[in-house]
């Protein structure tokens, strides 16, 4: 029987998993070059959709202590059963002890964690966004850590896509660039002249992807209900996103889309309104 490869992949999900990467890896607090390695190790805790970096202790230019005391397991249960960023670096869903970093100046709490996997070498996991700069290599990281395994690619395309919210046609255009991400459901992005601009208010959400760069939000300028950062745009995209600089995208988890005409089911992503089937 043939096997789905998106079932596939996603068959490894609750398992924590690992890969080696031979980028030279570095993190910088304060101007200063606390995280220099060869030897890292990209790390997914079970249910994690993001990986983080893991370093051998000595490759960490600052004391590795256990936190004491240390914190209680996470309530597996009541996590979800897919884990994006907005669940924070503390909640580990793996056996392992969390770690301070004890710096010259300031102590850095649970800014680590190392988990009992002996396959892991012994390396920590170290917090993404409490250090001020990653580098791979000499190329600036911003977001997270890279996915080896993700890749985005952005289409022309003359397909007619028009979008729809409660009802209100928000878009329409024959000239959109449709984005492929792995492991997302495609994404349409719509020419600024082809959206009706006048429906839609800049918000003051930001959000930052770790491969297509910074992220403004647009709402409806109505307050109807659920139209709250329904759409998106990315002003100076990293070089992935380039083709859809100033492109808007509606989330098609929250707006009616339709394809030359047949309509899209809505995709369930972390991202719904509504739970992710297990």
């Amino acid at each position: 029987m043939a096997v789905r490869m998106r079932h596939h992949l996603g068959q490894a999900l609750g398992s924590l998993r690992y890969e080696p990467t031979p980028t030279r890896v570095r993190a910088d607090l304060v101007g200063v070059t606390w995280v220099d390695t060869t030897d890292a190790f990209l790390v997914w805790e079970p249910r994690r959709i993001i990986p983080v970096y893991a370093v051998p202790p000595g490759d960490i230019a600052a004391a590795v202590e256990m936190t004491d005391p240390q914190p209680a397991p996470a309530d597996l249960d009541a996590l979800p059963k897919v884990l994006t960023p907005a669940v924070g670096f503390e909640t580990h869903s793996c056996p392992g002890k969390v770690i301070d970093l004890d710096l010259p100046g300031p102590t850095l709490f649970k800014i680590g964690f190392l988990p009992d996997d002996p396959d892991l070498g012994g390396r920590v996991l170290l917090d993404f966004t409490r250090f001020e700069r990653w580098r791979a290599e000499e190329t600036e990281l911003v977001g997270h850590a890279h996915d080896p395994f993700k890749t985005i690619e952005v289409l022309t395309s003359s397909r007619r896509v028009e979008v729809r919210h409660q009802g209100t046609l928000l878009a329409a255009s024959s000239r959109p660039k449709m984005l492929l991400e792995t492991g997302l459901p495609p994404r349409w992005y719509l020419p600024h002249e082809d959206v009706r601009m006048e429906l839609l208010v800049p918000s003051e959400t930001r959000t930052t992807c770790a491969y297509k760069g910074h992220a403004w939000y647009l709402s409806r300028r109505d307050d109807a209900e659920d139209g709250a950062d329904l759409a998106w745009l990315y002003p100076e995209p990293l070089h992935a996103a380039v083709p859809v600089k100033y492109s808007i995208c509606f989330w098609s988890e929250r707006s009616d889309l339709t394809l030359d005409g047949e309509p899209v089911p809505r995709p369930v992503t972390p991202w719904s309104r509504t739970p992710m089937e297990p």
